[in-house]
């Protein structure tokens, strides 16, 4: 069982930055890969940035040069980043793991970027 629980969420002005933290409950060195999804309002939840285990990361097209995902494997942390935001950002962030063949989802956190 991996628990994750994110944090940094909140409300900021377009063209403003946030940072997200999600913290694992173990060594992510041994999780598969952890990323970062987002669900706007009305919509599906979609991925934004993925880090793997070997430190490879991958973005959406709509965040890449705006997004920065990254870890601190001593504090068992992800972070994202996020840089000139835009109203369409707007949305739940949640952390996902998956380690092994299971799946595990933070509970989310809110990002609301007005204009």
């Amino acid at each position: 069982q991996v628990q994750l629980v994110e944090s940094g969420g909140g409300e900021v002005q377009a063209g403003g930055s946030l940072r997200l933290s999600c913290k694992a409950s173990t060594n992510i060195f041994l999780i598969n890969h952890m990323a970062w999804y987002r669900q706007p309002p009305g919509k599906q939840r979609e991925l934004v940035a993925m880090i793997t285990s070997g430190g490879m990361t991958n973005y959406a097209n709509s965040v890449k040069g705006r997004f920065t995902i990254s870890r601190d494997t001593a504090k068992n942390t992800v972070y994202l980043q996020m840089n000139n935001l835009k109203p369409e950002d707007t949305g739940v962030y949640y952390c996902n793991a998956l380690w092994g063949l299971s799946e595990y989802w933070g509970r989310g956190t809110q990002v609301t970027v007005s204009s």
